[in-house]
């Protein structure tokens, strides 16, 4: 339980420091640890089910733990149910996909190289393909073999095909290993270029220069490193002395903590605005609310943000993310 914890703490950090890549290598290793210890192709009519479940069935539980572990999406559905009225709004519903779809091209990196390293691994294709029973593939797949191939064609995988010349079983697996490795590159390559001009054309339409976007991301993420460790500490300090109070049975010291309403603030998506300078939710609150001019000047809906009436910019979509949770 250790390790994995240690691992996920790595995995916290692919935002700014080692990227998607590592995200990547770590499910590339999983991927070759699960298919070397746990798949075996049954070698049976259940070899199209067996493999396409071990090929898909973990892509989708990596996505899923995709969105688990956003921040955003936490920011995005918390309370989401409360606002029925806003959800009728056309405009509010396309911004809210909007923003949904920033998180799954995040989410999407670990399931992506999942399917990607198991093709080029090859196993789970050439344990699929076997076993469908569809004249098209089962001719190509033997052509030019003896007959027997399209019958025993599921037993290849496991080497028990007794009517087949070895060398006609080598070379059905041998093309469909090939053709796997090629789906393999073709989905890696088509994820680059994807990744490559959703980037070029976010930052083409970037509302601040490079430079600033650079500060940006430092600061978003050293917000979201010091907002852990204050409200660890604070939490601590609440506990201790309400259990200091509670043992030695005498009035509590006073502790300030921010009400509900200050939370519900700063817990909202952040909104761009080229008339405002902030670069966080919680950088617009501490500027408004805290002082007391402002805080005449601006109702509680002004720095609130019940949710994304229009979508950031898709440069700016790290600004909410801070560290995935679990």
């Amino acid at each position: 339980m250790d390790m994995f914890k240690t691992v996920l703490k790595i995995v916290q950090k692919q935002q700014t420091s080692l990227g998607f890549g590592l995200v990547a290598l770590l499910t590339a290793g999983g991927e070759q640890i699960f298919s070397s210890v746990v798949f075996k192709c049954p070698c049976s009519g259940w070899n199209f089910s067996y493999g396409m479940v071990f090929l898909l069935v973990p892509a989708l539980a990596l996505l899923v733990l995709g969105y688990v572990m956003s921040n955003k999406t936490w920011k995005l559905f918390t309370g989401l149910c409360l606002r029925k009225s806003k959800l009728c709004r056309f405009k509010y519903f396309c911004a809210c996909g909007v923003v949904f779809f920033q998180i799954t091209t995040t989410a999407v990196v670990a399931p992506v190289s999942w399917i990607a390293v198991a093709l080029l691994n090859g196993n789970y294709f050439e344990c699929a393909i076997t076993g469908i029973n569809v004249t098209v593939f089962t001719n190509h797949l033997c052509d030019g073999k003896s007959p027997q191939c399209q019958d025993e064609l599921y037993k290849f995988p496991c080497g028990r095909a007794t009517h087949v010349p070895q060398s006609d079983s080598n070379d059905v697996l041998a093309t469909l290993h090939a053709e796997s490795q090629v789906l393999g590159w073709l989905l890696i390559a088509s994820i680059m270029v994807f990744n490559l001009l959703l980037t070029c054309v976010a930052r083409c339409n970037s509302p601040v220069s490079y430079l600033q976007l650079k500060f940006w991301r430092v600061y978003a993420q050293r917000e979201s490193d010091l907002l852990e460790s204050y409200t660890a500490d604070h939490a601590e300090k609440l506990a201790e002395r309400n259990l200091k109070s509670f043992f030695q049975q005498m009035p509590p010291e006073p502790v300030t903590t921010p009400p509900n309403q200050a939370w519900e603030k700063i817990s909202s998506l952040y909104r761009f605005s080229t008339r405002d300078h902030y670069y966080s939710i919680l950088h617009k609150y501490v500027e408004k609310c805290q002082d007391p001019a402002e805080a005449r000047d601006h109702r509680m809906s002004s720095v609130r943000s019940d949710g994304p009436d229009t979508a950031n910019p898709s440069v700016l979509t790290f600004v909410d993310e801070g560290k995935m949770m679990l």
